[in-house]
């Protein structure tokens, strides 16, 4: 026993709480003809390439529970985000603010049935749409109850490393002095990327703390759009490609779940050269490459060390961007023709403009409140919702100006609101920005929205 006098001078430290981690699995793979998401017309699908799931990481430290959940859809919605939070709450208790679900954006997955012209022009309103939608809630919430029951102690690393060659940004300063967007391949009138991408290869991986030491599950985060498979078959693309790969060295047990940094300018598409880059080969190829890269990141990683586990949430206003009458009338002509498949079809970009137009006025001037959450653990690691496609310099932006070790940003996260452009892309226009529903500096208030949470925490 320690003498008194010992015990003033060398007081007892109270040991840091134990890190308990679980993660499971469910599959959420439509029905047969079910409609597919990602782009402007309806398909439905004809059948399955590889599954869909959805995959989640409890964690839990010191009594505070937060959730992780890694979704194989397009998106996620605001509906679809509070009904989950909803039922994880009343089946594990675990508090709905504490959970962060997020997507992969790949193109090949269902339409979500929701609100909306758009949505309900490319399948939303399909009776195979709506069910899929209404039971999707609890699909989420039976894989958190399911990784939160099979918690265990855990231990923690990290790392960084980098994928270059696989992401470029799709817009470009062209020679007639326009900014344009997927201008093809070999096109000789490209003069220069009008944007930055993001190589950065984030792996935190969870294990057991028994001797051992078997995965529990594996976080990948990597900044670029999944549309390379396309066709009319369910598949979680490149990241599904980085799930198998993984399952295979760490064992079936070991769950992966891939976050989908910023690139909401940021595609696969080397306009440099003239290789087809198209399919499930090419989804291999990239899903193949990251898989590599996440297991040299894993030989090298570090260490983390335990702290507290924190959630912070706030919600961020984010303003209407202005549709005259005149565009109004036109957009309704145009989304008419569209529904009625009139051919030849309108031109791409005036249908774009048009669902915006009309998704825009139907919300009366309301403006969208957005989440931004910040999930941390000690003073090493964050991981960041955002919700939409978040133009790469924003999320650059924030990495940057972090003070944790490792900050990871989930865009697409707890809802979506589209396409989030920076103030600059703004003024030189093109898809994205006729696409957004979102006012010109929208992407700079989730950022600073976001840097206020991290700095706060990290004092």
């Amino acid at each position: 026993m320690r003498s008194l006098l010992s015990l003033l001078l060398f007081p007892l430290v109270a040991p840091a709480a134990e890190l308990l981690v679980g993660a499971a699995q469910v599959d959420i793979t439509p029905e047969k003809g079910t409609p597919m998401a990602g782009y402007y017309s309806l398909r439905a699908a004809e059948g399955m390439h590889d599954p869909l799931f959805v995959r989640a990481l409890v964690i839990e430290q010191d009594g505070t529970r937060a959730v992780l959940v890694a979704l194989d859809l397009i998106h996620t919605t605001f509906g679809m985000t509070a009904e989950s939070r909803k039922l994880i709450e009343a089946e594990t208790k675990i508090p709905g603010a504490n959970v962060m679900l997020f997507a992969s954006h790949a193109h090949t997955g269902p339409t979500l049935a929701e609100g909306g012209t758009y949505a309900a022009a490319t399948g939303g309103g399909n009776k195979l749409a709506k069910e899929y939608m209404a039971g999707l809630p609890k699909k989420i919430a039976a894989a958190v109850a399911k990784a939160d029951a099979a918690k265990k102690p855990a231990k923690v690393v990290r790392g960084i490393g980098k994928e270059e060659g696989l992401a470029f940004n799709r817009r470009f300063h062209m020679t007639d002095g326009t900014v344009g967007w997927n201008p093809g391949k070999l096109n000789p009138k490209i003069l220069k990327p009008a944007g930055p991408v993001d190589s950065a290869v984030q792996v935190v991986q969870f294990v057991t703390a028994d001797k051992e030491a078997k995965v529990i599950a594996t976080y990948v985060n990597f900044s670029m759009h999944a549309d390379t498979v396309g066709g009319l078959h369910f598949s979680a693309d490149y990241m599904g490609v980085i799930a198998e790969a993984l399952a295979k060295v760490h064992g079936e047990q070991a769950v992966t779940l891939f976050g989908l940094g910023c690139c909401g300018d940021v595609n696969h598409i080397n306009v440099n050269s003239g290789k087809p880059q198209k399919g499930h080969a090419e989804a291999s190829r990239i899903g193949g490459r990251l898989a590599g890269e996440v297991l040299r990141v894993l030989d090298n990683s570090q260490p983390v060390e335990v702290g507290s586990l924190v959630v912070t949430t706030a919600t961020v206003n984010l303003d209407l961007p202005s549709v005259t009458d005149e565009e109004l009338d036109f957009a309704k002509g145009i989304v008419k023709e569209v529904l009625a498949e009139t051919k030849p079809a309108p031109k791409f970009l005036d249908q774009v403009q048009a669902f915006k137009a009309v998704d825009v006025r139907e919300r009366l001037g309301k403006p969208i409140g957005s989440e931004v959450q910040v999930i941390s653990l000690g003073g090493e690691l964050a991981w960041v919702s955002l919700p939409g496609e978040i133009f790469t310099d924003l999320g650059l932006q924030i990495k940057d100006g972090s003070p944790f070790k490792q900050t990871m940003i989930n865009e697409l996260a707890n809802g979506s609101v589209g396409y989030v452009p920076t103030k600059l892309a703004y003024s030189q226009g093109n898809y994205e920005v006729i696409s957004a529903r979102v006012a010109e500096g929208s992407g700079e208030k989730l950022v600073a929205e976001a840097a206020k949470q991290l700095r706060a925490r990290n004092r």
